[in-house]
């Protein structure tokens, strides 16, 4: 991957990852710049929009399922469009695997936390951490509060470091 390619994801992993903790949504302005942006690039640098269509495809149609199993929202399968459209459709599909074992990991540690300390414990943590803000509740960490859900971002983000350690 080019250094124009790695900075577009790095800082597009970087926005959906904030506003995925903190709102719980990846914005559709986000994902619809991005995969405009990529389509340009390609276009630009003489890849064509096939290269483009083709990792936006890999990275919509698979996830699309696990959305509509409510698996995941619809902001992760787009953000997996936009990521295809920049990256291209092995790496995608890389980056899709790996960020679902570690949701899955993810998963069994919040099942274990809450089976262990109660569902109480996550909303505890975040409490303990509310002196750091000057006393307000964190928007930061209100997902934890359910016990039930959790960011995709949490599991793409250690996923993408992984798939890119990997190429080096």
């Amino acid at each position: 991957m080019e250094i124009v390619q790695i900075a577009a994801v790095v800082l597009f992993l970087s926005i959906a990852f904030i506003t995925d903790i903190k709102f719980q949504i990846i914005p559709n302005w986000l994902t619809l710049s991005s995969i405009t942006a990529a389509f340009i690039y390609h276009l630009s640098i003489g890849g064509g929009v096939g290269t483009a269509a083709a990792g936006a495809a890999a990275g919509f149609f698979p996830l699309l399922l696990l959305y509509l199993a409510r698996g995941i929202g619809a902001g992760d399968v787009k953000l997996f469009a936009a990521l295809g459209s920049w990256i291209g459709v092995w790496t995608v599909l890389q980056l899709m695997l790996y960020s679902i074992l570690y949701a899955g990991a993810i998963g069994v540690c919040l099942i274990v936390i809450n089976r262990a300390f109660g569902k109480r414990f996550a909303a505890g943590a975040v409490a303990m951490l509310g002196p750091a803000s000057g006393g307000r509740k964190l928007q930061w960490l209100q997902w934890a509060e359910s016990g039930k859900k959790f960011p995709f971002m949490l599991a793409v983000v250690p996923a993408a470091i992984t798939v890119w350690s990997m190429m080096s």
